[in-house]
């Protein structure tokens, strides 16, 4: 992969996480718990990078959505506070990626896009879209979850299904 198509992807990912304003929607412990522990097994199990970045862009957003909820309950705001949370965020996990040549094999590839980089930004959507699927239903539901850990549920329902759809493409 190209080192010029780097910036521009993780540049539009953060954009489009922040078209929405959050507020009050971060994702529980619990919930950024499992993404970690999804990401260091499936290193340890030797799985695809695919499905190694589905997870660290899960937690990406886990950590992105917790901090700055965890800024708002402080009263902590500043003028693009969001946005500076996302680009260190991006910053924090995708240079070190970049920098120890995790993006530089040409072999691990699909469409021209670097699998990890695919993986992370697939999981970031999947992950941020099971958050706001989670807020949506609970809104219309007179502010109450469907079922017991539903908060941890939607997040991560996405990431499997993409898991799982990723296991069997590759």
């Amino acid at each position: 992969m190209k080192p010029s198509y780097l910036v521009p992807t993780t540049l539009i990912t953060g954009i489009v996480l922040t078209l929405k304003p959050l507020i009050a929607r971060a994702v529980c412990p619990v919930c950024t718990i499992a993404v970690a522990s999804g990401v260091g097994l499936s290193r340890y199990l030797g799985i695809d990078d695919i499905i190694t970045g589905l997870w660290i862009g899960g937690l990406m957003v886990s950590m992105i959505m917790w901090t700055i909820d965890w800024l708002q309950k402080k009263h902590i705001s500043f003028p693009g506070r969001n946005i500076i949370i996302i680009l260190a965020y991006l910053t924090i996990i995708i240079l070190p990626l970049y920098f120890s040549g995790f993006f530089s094999h040409t072999a691990s590839c699909v469409c021209g896009i670097n699998k990890l980089l695919l993986g992370i930004i697939d999981g970031a959507f999947g992950f941020w879209a099971g958050a706001e699927w989670y807020t949506y239903l609970k809104i219309h539901h007179g502010n109450k979850a469907y079922f017991p850990f539903q908060k941890v549920v939607m997040p991560l329902l996405p990431l499997i299904i993409l898991s799982l759809l990723f296991a069997q493409l590759i």
